[in-house]
């Protein structure tokens, strides 16, 4: 493989299963990296091996707890101390990007506040996937690539040759995206309306829309507790849908996430393996790797080519 300039792929301690898929798509050896725990959680971390004057790759997603957005910053600050030429944080799954307004007052906008510790630290590129707001890439002022999970789901959803096809948006917000799959696949789009009580706890649903003998693919860009992706499936079933399928980007899976969807009428949830996930606590989760996607992206930046030739919708 040749490249412009030298570069070396690094990982952070909970996404080295995915960094070494990437690095096997890339056919180059994971970097070396230690990271030392104090007796009271503080950790520090260090290249064991020299990367001056060279293009750095970090791969971590800052998924909970933390520690692993901690572990990142740390990643980075080292690279930069180590004379690294530069420094490139890849970042599956973006965390706290449901906080990327003021929707009360009085709180916090902790995807700006993330944006802003990754800049501080020094990198000077961030390759993401399906933020939860698009608008989080004016955050940074640094080149940012938006990698779209619909690259490795459009294939598979196509592999399942399903007649009377609608695609579905758990909820409004995510009609633009639910919008585009019905588009490539020239099929109905159905809407979801919710209310919430508060925070991961939804009050009512309505369905905009027919899915009666549909077979219904949801589409998401996260599922943390699966109250509301479950809650959608159950409602298109009992209303006369054949079958529920859900795709989301990241596997969040959080508190009774993997019972819900356990109990639940869907036939199964697809995941890309952005966050780690063990597949024994719900049989109707399946992961699709990113690793390839990630690993192109990643060969294209540094050999300064274009990454946009790789979508095959936005």
């Amino acid at each position: 493989m040749s490249t412009t300039e030298p570069f070396k792929v690094f990982s952070g301690t909970n996404s080295k299963y995915l960094a070494e898929q990437i690095c096997q798509q890339l056919n180059c050896p994971l970097g070396n990296m230690k990271t030392t725990y104090f007796s009271d959680g503080e950790f520090v971390v260090s290249f064991e091996e020299t990367i001056r004057g060279q293009i750095v790759f970090l791969v971590q997603s800052t998924f909970p707890n933390s520690d692993n957005l901690m572990e990142l910053l740390l990643m980075v600050d080292a690279a930069k101390r180590a004379s690294a030429k530069s420094i490139v944080a890849v970042v599956p799954y973006f965390g706290w990007a449901r906080q990327d307004r003021k929707d009360k007052p009085r709180v916090s906008i902790g995807a700006k506040l993330v944006a802003d510790m990754l800049s501080v630290a020094g990198i000077d590129r961030l390759i993401t996937m399906d933020l939860h707001a698009d608008q989080i890439q004016g955050f940074f002022d640094i080149p940012v690539d938006h990698l779209y999970a619909s690259n490795i789901f459009l294939p598979y959803i196509q592999g399942l040759h399903l007649e009377n096809m609608v695609v579905a948006t758990p909820d409004v917000g995510g009609s633009k995206r639910a919008n585009t799959y019905a588009k490539y696949f020239d099929c109905p789009l159905v809407l979801c309306n919710k209310t919430r009580e508060r925070a991961n706890v939804v009050a009512t649903m309505q369905i905009i829309g027919d899915v009666k003998d549909k077979n219904v693919v949801l589409v998401d860009d996260m599922v943390d507790t699966a109250g509301t992706i479950t809650k959608a499936a159950d409602i298109m079933m009992e209303a006369g849908a054949k079958s529920v399928r859900a795709f989301a980007s990241h596997c969040v899976m959080s508190g009774p996430a993997s019972e819900r969807v356990s109990n639940s009428l869907m036939n199964e949830i697809i995941f890309t393996n952005s966050i780690p996930f063990d597949s024994k606590k719900c049989p109707k989760v399946k992961e699709l790797s990113i690793a390839s996607m990630f690993a192109d992206a990643i060969r294209r930046v540094a050999a300064n080519e274009s990454i946009s030739g790789q979508y095959i919708v936005k």
